[in-house]
């Protein structure tokens, strides 16, 4: 099992809001397992005095004496503290807030589950921390990307870089997904969950019909919406919103749901992780990647711009809308773009103007049609976008 060798230098870049009385700063830096989160702040802060609550023993004694890391704190005056897994002890948190008010220290506060920090605890600093979220690697971050790798593997730092991925892609949704949700205590229903995560495989980017999947899974539509929103809590999945401001048309009301990783999506699918060129499954994830890297850039670069679908009820759709009309996006995974890909983007023109109208593809060259849709192979696409000059 092969594994390339490789250094990826992240995009994010931390912040803190220092304390103007005591000069002491906290964030909190949240991701899915396994995107880079302990590596990233490795490479950054390597002397940092780091507590890595994935140890059993050290999270085991800090849960039974919080106090300690006051007291060790004190003791050594580090500058930096960086808690690996804070939700693993969220009594800690009442310590970093104590230290927060009375030294100059800076915390992150590193984990993957915010769901659990409030369920199991009341004091998440009042505010005095700003939230950061680590996705899984760019177009940007990879640099000379392997459009057919990623597609297949996933962008999972691990699972990009190993040759064959099937057995950390497994494991990792055995022995992570399913016991992050046991661990959660959201639902005893274990055989239920598990059919819920191969329909939410299946049914990976297109709108949610809850009562087909309450029909599926053998639960009541409740439970399945409260199986999405753990997804969501434990950072496994996210939303896309309709476009909701219709003018003429009548415009569809109802979310699609995007598991966060293309190659978990893959591994969860029926049909197994292997993706064919030019298959329905491959215009998906071909989908998801530009839509996970519009994530992470606006996600990175602080943009508060909403992103959402427009879809017609008559079935005429654009993929991705940025901002209010901003940016509207098709993504087509085609060597070659026809008049029918543009007729979505076409009917939207007719209901509400867009700033720029893009279809992201594999053609090998830029075009501009008559009527303004820019067509734009996707490395141009996603160097543009990182470069500052789509939005």
């Amino acid at each position: 099992m092969g594994a390339r060798i490789h250094k990826f230098n992240r995009n994010l870049e931390l912040s803190w809001l220092p304390n103007p009385t005591t000069g002491s700063a906290a964030l909190f830096l949240w991701g899915a397992r396994q995107t880079g989160k302990t590596t990233f702040l490795g490479e950054r802060y390597p002397d940092a005095r780091l507590y890595d609550l994935l140890d059993t023993t050290l999270s085991a004694e800090l849960s039974v004496r919080p106090h300690l890391l006051r007291e060790e704190v004190l003791a050594e005056r580090p500058p930096l503290v960086i808690i690996d897994e804070v939700q693993n002890v969220p009594p800690l948190l009442e310590e970093v807030h104590w230290l927060l008010e009375n030294t100059p220290t800076h915390f992150i506060l590193c984990g993957s589950s915010a769901r659990k920090l409030r369920r199991r605890s009341r004091n998440l600093l009042g505010g005095r921390a700003v939230d950061f979220h680590m996705l899984p690697l760019t177009s940007h971050e990879i640099g000379d990307i392997d459009l057919h790798r990623l597609l297949q593997h996933g962008a999972l730092p691990a699972h990009y870089l190993i040759d064959e991925p099937a057995p950390l892609l497994k494991a990792y949704v055995h022995n992570y997904i399913k016991a992050e949700i046991i661990d959660e205590s959201a639902t005893r229903n274990i055989p239920a969950f598990s059919r819920f995560l191969q329909i939410a495989g299946l049914c990976h980017g297109q709108q949610v019909n809850y009562a087909n999947f309450a029909r599926e899974t053998g639960v009541s539509a409740s439970t399945v919406r409260n199986y999405f929103q753990i997804l969501e809590d434990t950072l496994l999945g996210f939303t896309l919103e309709p476009w909701r401001r219709r003018k003429k048309r009548r415009l569809v009301e109802t979310a699609k749901f995007y598991l966060f990783d293309i190659g978990v999506a893959n591994h969860l699918h029926p049909e197994g992780a292997i993706v064919a060129d030019g298959s329905d499954r491959f215009g998906r994830a071909f989908e998801h990647f530009i839509l996970n890297d519009v994530r992470a850039y606006l996600s990175y670069n602080r943009l508060d711009h909403p992103i959402s679908y427009w879809r017609t009820s008559s079935g005429f759709e654009v993929d991705l809308i940025i901002g209010n009309m901003d940016l509207a996006m098709e993504c087509k995974s085609t060597r070659e773009v026809r008049a029918g890909d543009l007729k979505g983007l076409r009917v939207l023109a007719e209901e509400v103007t867009a700033r720029r109208r893009i279809v992201v593809s594999r053609v090998t060259r830029p075009r501009r049609t008559e009527d303004g849709i820019e067509i734009l192979p996707w490395r141009d696409f996603c160097a543009a976008l990182w470069n500052g000059e789509m939005l």
